[in-house]
Formats: C-alpha cells, sequence, structure tokens
C-alpha cells in the first residue's frame, strides 16, 4: 500500500466531510455543519493561511493533512503549524501519515522553510510512536483558553 499526496481538490469534498467526521469521533468531538462548511471553504480559499493535503492509496483519499503558515517569533521567520491529520482506520500502519508529513515538510521547504509543529493528545500512542520516529518531541505544554 503506497500513499501518493497532493494538494487537496474541490471534488475532495465528500471525501474529506467524512474523513473529517471521522476525526471529530476519534477525538470525541462533533462538528456541525456549519463548522465544516467553514473549514472547507478555507481549504478552498487560495488567500487563506490554512492548507491542505490528501493521501490516496489506489485512487481513493484515505487521509488528510491541514497545515497552516504563522510567525516564528524565536526565528524571525516562517514557521507552521499541523493542525489536523487523519488516516482512515483500514489504512493505518501503511505509511500515510508519514507520507502526508513528508508532503508537509516538502511545501514548507519550498515556501521559506521553519519548523512544523502540532500537538497529540497524550492518550494516542499509536500517532505518537510514528511521531517519534519522524520528529523531536518536545516538552512544551499546551493550554487551552475557551473563548
Amino acid at each position: 500500500m503506497t500513499a501518493t499526496v497532493r494538494p487537496i481538490e474541490s471534488r475532495d469534498v465528500d471525501v474529506w466531510r467524512d474523513l473529517f467526521t471521522a476525526y471529530g469521533v476519534f477525538y470525541e468531538t462533533e462538528f456541525t455543519d456549519p463548522q465544516m462548511d467553514a473549514v472547507w471553504e478555507w481549504l478552498m480559499d487560495s488567500a487563506h493561511p490554512t492548507k491542505a493535503w490528501v493521501a490516496e492509496v489506489d485512487g481513493a483519499v484515505v487521509g488528510f493533512g491541514h497545515l497552516r503558515r504563522h510567525s516564528d517569533t524565536f526565528t524571525g521567520g516562517p514557521a507552521w503549524y499541523l493542525d489536523d491529520l487523519f488516516t482512515a482506520p483500514a489504512a493505518r500502519g501503511h505509511g500515510v501519515a508519514t507520507a502526508i508529513i513528508a508532503a508537509l515538510r516538502t511545501h514548507a521547504d519550498a515556501n521559506g522553510g521553519g519548523t512544523i509543529s502540532w500537538i497529540t493528545a497524550a492518550d494516542n500512542a499509536t500517532a505518537q510512536s510514528v511521531y517519534d520516529k519522524i520528529a523531536a518531541r518536545q516538552t512544551w505544554v499546551t493550554y487551552e483558553l475557551g473563548g
């Protein structure tokens, strides 16, 4: 099973919505239609800082990654935040997430470089086993202030 990663396209809307819904279920979050519509609009807006890629295996979309550029005050240059990464359960363990992250790294490098950072749930051992192989685990503690 080899994944091909490409930028998301308008034709991916239905499969993206299915995968994004499954991503929400995984993290015990229910996305409303207006929320999903708003995110989709971002992904289709070339001027929006959030971009998306999908992974295909045998012509079927099996995963996605959402990447957002921001300014890094520690370097005075660009940095990137991987907001969301999801692989369909049937495609896990076949390098799909690693292929998506590699494509995001290529995009970042072609657009000014900088670090890519992301978070995952403390109990998501499956994802962490992948991430530990390709990135440096940090010791920062994340806080969230609702609004």
